[in-house]
């Protein structure tokens, strides 16, 4: 039995919750490996079940996305082997010097992607894959609004979408973070603690409004990011990086003209081993290209999360983030 050093959550609260200790790993069961990590990614899903606004059972082990070597092989395992560079996504308990993973859940990283930045892909690039391809399948020469536009997330969708032939909005809190917008392929830029962004964005598309808007922001934008859409549009509720979208009453989408609304996740997007791997191949594709390139502008000792996560939450972080085991 090993005794691996990991990050560990025994009351929810703020970042001084996150306890570096020992645990116990038993070895690799069948259809599991042995992953010992060297990266792991910083989400804001992480401080979400940190907090409590997202409920799993105590004690816990947060992250969902990393990269390591596979270690030990447990039996009924065919596709991987000891030695492997592995990346993965859910479930929860990345941030650990080792973890067991199911196979299922693991994709094997091609040489042109290094361990850091296959551990700040998995969540970020998947969740742009399925945004831009599944939830609503993004149409050359469409007008988009993305918030956030600066963040993990954020960078990879404007990228990708500008790749795939879109016109990309992008908003963002500072003048500063707007450059970085720019970079990540935004044609147009709202720095909201300057500019009304409804009335931005109606100005730019000549009253139109947009047929999608992708917002992890949550509830600072949700409301306006409504008087955004075109009759018809669709909302994507995708995150709450300023708390959770309250209540509201559903007769707002018919008045402001037949709108659709969903709240999607990963992990029903890729439940299926066949979704994960499409999904997968895809996005390092694009990487591979440089149609999409990945901004690691931070990296803490593992044993440093609760400081990663007080500059998540303070908005002091762009780009991704990565914890180093």
């Amino acid at each position: 039995m090993m005794m691996p050093y990991a990050v560990r959550v025994h009351e929810i609260g703020s970042a001084d919750k996150l306890n570096w200790e020992e645990i116990q790993l038993k070895a690799p069961g069948p259809g599991e490996v042995l992953v010992r990590n060297t990266a792991i990614g910083l989400n804001f899903i992480d401080t979400y079940y940190r907090s409590g606004l997202y409920h799993t059972a105590l004690p816990f082990i947060p992250g969902s996305e990393g990269a390591g070597v596979i270690e030990a092989v447990g039996s009924k395992v065919r596709e991987f082997k000891i030695g492997d560079r592995v990346a993965y996504v859910d479930p929860m308990g990345a941030y650990s010097e080792f973890l067991l993973r199911p196979t299922e859940r693991l994709v094997k990283l091609p040489s042109y992607i290094e361990d850091k930045l296959g551990a700040a892909i998995m969540l970020k690039g998947l969740t742009a894959h399925y945004l831009l391809k599944r939830t609503y399948k993004l149409k050359h020469g469409e007008t988009v609004l993305v918030h956030a536009a600066a963040g993990g997330v954020g960078q990879i969708l404007c990228q990708w979408a500008k790749y795939l032939g879109a016109i990309v909005i992008g908003t963002v809190g500072t003048e500063e973070k707007a450059k970085i917008a720019k970079k990540a392929g935004c044609k147009y830029v709202i720095v909201t603690s300057l500019e009304n962004f409804p009335e931005e964005v109606k100005k730019i598309t000549k009253g139109k409004g947009v047929p999608v808007v992708y917002d992890g922001v949550g509830k600072d934008t949700f409301m306006d990011s409504l008087n955004c859409l075109s009759p018809l549009g669709l909302m994507v509720s995708f995150g709450n990086a300023s708390g959770a979208v309250p209540a509201f009453e559903i007769g707002t989408l018919a008045k402001r003209g037949s709108l659709f609304l969903t709240r999607p996740t990963l992990g029903a997007y890729i439940s299926k081993r066949e979704d994960l791997m499409k999904a997968a191949h895809e996005l390092f594709s694009v990487v591979k290209k440089g149609a999409v390139k990945i901004s690691i502008n931070q990296s803490y000792s593992l044993s440093q999360a609760a400081l990663a996560h007080r500059d998540l939450e303070s908005r002091k972080t762009t780009g991704s983030t990565v914890l180093l085991p």
